[in-house]
Formats: C-alpha cells, structure tokens, sequence
C-alpha cells in the first residue's frame, strides 16, 4: 500500500541536513554531545557552583523530585516548544542534544563519586570547563542544528528582541537567578565558566568546524548558504560576541 500523498513526513519539520560529510558530522555530533553531559557530571562533582543553566537545572530539583539529568532532559523539551512561537526550526543537533545530554549526565554522577580536597576539585573544574568548552565546539561544529537553549537566544535575536550580547545575557541572569532563588549552587566555577567559555569557544569552534565541500551550482544552493548564515549567528551567539 502506498503512503497517503497528504501524509507528513516528520523529517520534514527539521532543518534540512548538509548534503557533505554526514558520516563526520554524526560521529562528531555525538562525540561533542557525550562529553558536553560527562563534563556537566564532572561540574556537579567539583562542588564549586555550576553555569547558570544548570544552576536553574539543580534548582529545578528542590521542587521536582527527579533526577539531574531528567531534569534537563524535561527543560530542553520545554524549551523547544518555545522554539514554535520564534518560527524555530530545529535540526537532527537539536533533537540529539536534548535526548543524549540528560542521561549522560547522571551516568556521570552515577560512576564518579564526590571528590574530597580543594586541589581535586579544582583540578575537575579546570577539565570540565575546558572539556565542556572543546564538547560545545564539537557539536556546535558538526553543523547539525543548535542546542535547545542556544536556539531559544538566537531565536529572540531574531525577532529583533535585541543584540546577541543583550539576549543571551539577559537569558543566563534569569535563569541565574531563579536557580538560585530554588538553592542552585552558585560558587566560583559559575564565574569561572562565564569568563572562560567564550575565549575557549572562539578557539576551538574554528579548528572543529565541518566545513562544506564545494560544489557546482545547483538547486540545493540557497539551503546551504541559508544554513551558513544560521551556523555563523549560532557561533556569534556562543562566543558571546
């Protein structure tokens, strides 16, 4: 029997994906994807604060009673059907990212114990830091579609909300706050991580970056430069320029 003419094919509600180099942006999408989740465990277990999402996250806790990892799992869901109103349109990246993150986190916390001694700590820090850093720059570069919450910012700037800068850090506050408001644990990484990601993401987005194969002129030009244009403001936003 065939497939009704009026069916909808749900693969196309996403972003269409780059025609080049597919079986290196999978692999590194979820490479990017399971270390950004091990280095948020890696976070949680230094015990010096966390990054402002994930202070909300941790927060969220004290009144949902459910572990870490569904709780980001739930807020990314959340979070994407705040895409809808933007006319977001999201890409395999995306749905990844909201599905994989979650529960490698709290396999993370499930296999590595709390760490006792200030200079473990901030020997975990600095690593998961710069591990989150180099897992952003990974998946971010795989070119497959933004995480649900680097969507919601670049969706607002958009809109004309306002600048990258103005958005995006009107985002964290909120969220910031709240988080704390809940018992979120702010502490020095939380400075930490505000003041080295976006150095970090502007040096290893470039190096990590799929880039296109050139081709002839054809049809599937204007998708391609169209998705361009989405990568460069998604790699704008996250380096916080």
């Amino acid at each position: 029997m065939s497939v009704s003419s009026g069916a909808i094919n749900p693969l196309r509600l996403l972003a269409p994906v780059p025609v080049d180099r597919r079986s290196r942006r999978g692999i590194q999408l979820i490479v990017g994807l399971l270390l950004y989740g091990i280095t948020m465990g890696l976070m949680v277990r230094a015990a010096l604060g966390l990054d402002p999402w994930d202070v909300f996250h941790w927060g969220l806790m004290s009144i949902i009673p459910l572990s870490y990892g569904t709780v980001i799992t739930l807020t990314s869901a959340v979070v994407l059907l705040l895409w809808i109103p933007l006319r977001q349109r999201p890409g395999l990246g995306t749905i990844a990212n909201a599905l994989i993150i979650g529960w490698t986190t709290d396999l993370t916390l499930a296999v590595v114990p709390p760490v006792d001694g200030m200079a473990w700590r901030i020997t975990l820090l600095v690593v998961a830091v710069v591990g989150n850093a180099l897992a952003g720059a990974l998946y971010i570069g795989a070119g497959l579609g933004p995480g649900p919450r680097d969507g919601l910012m670049t969706g607002l700037v958009a809109c004309g909300v306002g600048s990258i800068r103005l958005v995006r850090t009107g985002i964290e506050l909120t969220v910031l706050g709240i988080g704390w408001l809940l018992g979120g644990p702010v502490g020095v990484a939380t400075v930490v991580y505000a003041v080295a990601i976006g150095p970090l993401l502007h040096v290893l987005l470039p190096r990590l970056r799929v880039h296109r194969t050139p081709v002839a002129a054809g049809p599937d030009d204007a998708s391609t430069r169209a998705q361009d244009e989405v990568d460069l403001t998604e790699s704008e936003q996250l380096e916080g320029r």
